[in-house]
C-alpha cells in the first residue's frame, strides 16, 4: 500500500456551505454531487455533508472543482469542512466502517 500523499487513499466527510444565496440549498448540494459523480468518486450524501472515498488527490480536486461550479453559479462565499481520514496498515471502505459498528450493535 502506498503512502505517498497524491495517492493515498481516504474516507472524507464534506461540507460546503454557500452563503448569501438565501435559505434553500439544496441545487448547490445537488451540483457538488453531480462534480463527485463526473470525478468518478465513491459518495454517501447524509443530512449535513457527503462522504467521499478516493484518492487524496482526486478527493482534494474534486471539492476545489465544487468550488468553482458553485461560485460559478453566483455563490459568493463559501464556507468549507473537511474531515478525512486515512489508513496506511490496510484498505478500508465507508461500508466497512459502517458494517464494524453495525456488527458490534447487534451483539
Amino acid at each position: 500500500m502506498t503512502t505517498e500523499v497524491g495517492s493515498l487513499r481516504v474516507i472524507a466527510d464534506v461540507t460546503i456551505v454557500p452563503l448569501g444565496v438565501g435559505l434553500s440549498l439544496s441545487p448547490y448540494v445537488a451540483a457538488c454531487e453531480r462534480v463527485f459523480a463526473e470525478a468518478g468518486l465513491k459518495t454517501r450524501l447524509h443530512a449535513y455533508g457527503t462522504n467521499v472515498e478516493g484518492t487524496w488527490d482526486e478527493v482534494m480536486a474534486a471539492i476545489r472543482r465544487c468550488h468553482e461550479v458553485l461560485h460559478g453559479m453566483g455563490v459568493p462565499r463559501l464556507s468549507t469542512s473537511i474531515k478525512i481520514g486515512t489508513r496506511t496498515d490496510r484498505d478500508q471502505s465507508m461500508e466497512d466502517k459502517v458494517a464494524s459498528v453495525e456488527a458490534k450493535l447487534a451483539r
